[in-house]
């Protein structure tokens, strides 16, 4: 009797003291169970809550101090053109539309599988596409059809920005057909951005994401924005080519991977919509002139702001496999281009 009278004692002493807990925003775990009483949780359950908090065990609580508000996702394509500025195969040898479809499809499950992040966040995919054929178009719609989420398909008008563009690039040599389509998408892309109300995530047409792609994305911007008090770049991608020197870099925890600050990325990244207002005239450069490489003006911004990437990779880029700017190391690029395939049910 004494015995079940010390075990109500100990229970109601330790209910007490998790409402104190839940009061003061403390969180407490059972070594034991890995049972966090405070908020009716384990260890392996998602701990952080999308515009409150981010939990990582054992280094505690930060509070969203920079809460996401919503989410554009800008995918750019080009089913016509098979590689942009080369002739070589790409990874599995498919046809351009392949590729695409399944970066589309892949971002659309990597959504769904983390719907509850946008109960509070706003959500719209819209597609930016060039010469397409209807087909391909009518497969995108087939794909966007009956989500959650609003989207939408632009028809580009290459014309309309053309006239801004350099006949000559850096090295000297004519613009080629191809790469003025691209410069056109990318200005597109920023034009819409810029009126855009918080997160822009800007997708080129052969990246095949993980199923936990955006979450981590979201998540990690939260938490590293409210760390360091700063807007960011985020890169999806672990591209081989920034293994190629030893360079220092900053390694940061974020939702359930590392990122380290990188300072070179390709056009696939995500960032607010303050990050380009603040650099408008630098982003828009490489929709104007060529440089060399491409992505040079970027390049430019990462030395004033933090541009991270993820590791191990979040998506992987679908170039050649002997490209150092494409396949991300360690990832079973089988399985993921498998689990994108576009059935006919």
């Amino acid at each position: 009797m004494k015995s079940q009278n010390n075990n109500s004692k100990s229970n109601f002493f330790k209910k007490i003291f998790v409402k104190i807990c839940r009061l003061f925003n403390f969180e407490i775990i059972d070594q034991s169970s890995l049972y966090l009483p405070v908020s009716n949780n384990f260890l392996n359950d998602e701990l952080s809550v999308i515009g409150e908090k981010s939990l990582t065990i054992p280094m505690g609580i930060i509070k969203t101090s920079r809460p996401v508000k919503s989410l554009d996702i800008i995918l750019r394509t080009c089913t016509s053109v098979n590689m942009l500025s080369q002739s070589k195969k790409r990874l599995f040898d498919a046809d351009k539309p392949e590729y695409t479809l399944r970066t589309l499809n892949s971002i659309i499950k990597s959504i769904n599988s983390s719907k509850e992040i946008f109960n509070k966040i706003n959500l719209k995919i819209t597609i930016i596409d060039h010469n397409s054929k209807t087909k391909v178009i009518d497969q995108m719609r087939v794909l966007l059809g009956n989500q959650f989420f609003k989207s939408e398909i632009i028809d580009l008008k290459v014309d309309n920005f053309k006239d801004e563009i350099q006949n000559l690039n850096q090295q000297n040599k004519k613009v080629t057909d191809n790469q003025i389509s691209n410069m056109s998408n990318i200005h597109q892309s920023l034009l819409i951005a810029k009126n855009c109300e918080d997160l822009i995530y800007f997708v080129e047409d052969d990246y095949l994401h993980s199923i936990n792609s955006i979450k981590e994305l979201i998540f990690s911007y939260e938490k590293l924005s409210s760390l360091l008090k700063r807007e960011l770049i985020l890169c999806p991608t672990d591209y081989p080519y920034l293994y190629n020197k030893a360079e220092n870099s900053k390694i940061f925890l974020g939702h359930n991977l590392h990122w380290r600050q990188i300072d070179e990325s390709l056009c696939t990244f995500l960032t607010s919509n303050l990050i380009v207002k603040k650099y408008w005239e630098e982003l828009t450069s490489v929709c104007k002139f060529e440089h060399y490489p491409f992505e040079k003006p970027f390049h430019e911004i990462y030395k004033k702001e933090f541009c991270l990437s993820p590791i191990p990779s979040l998506a992987i880029h679908c170039t050649n496999i002997n490209s150092v700017y494409g396949l991300s190391p360690f990832i079973n690029y089988k399985k993921i281009w498998e689990e994108n395939e576009i059935t006919n049910d």
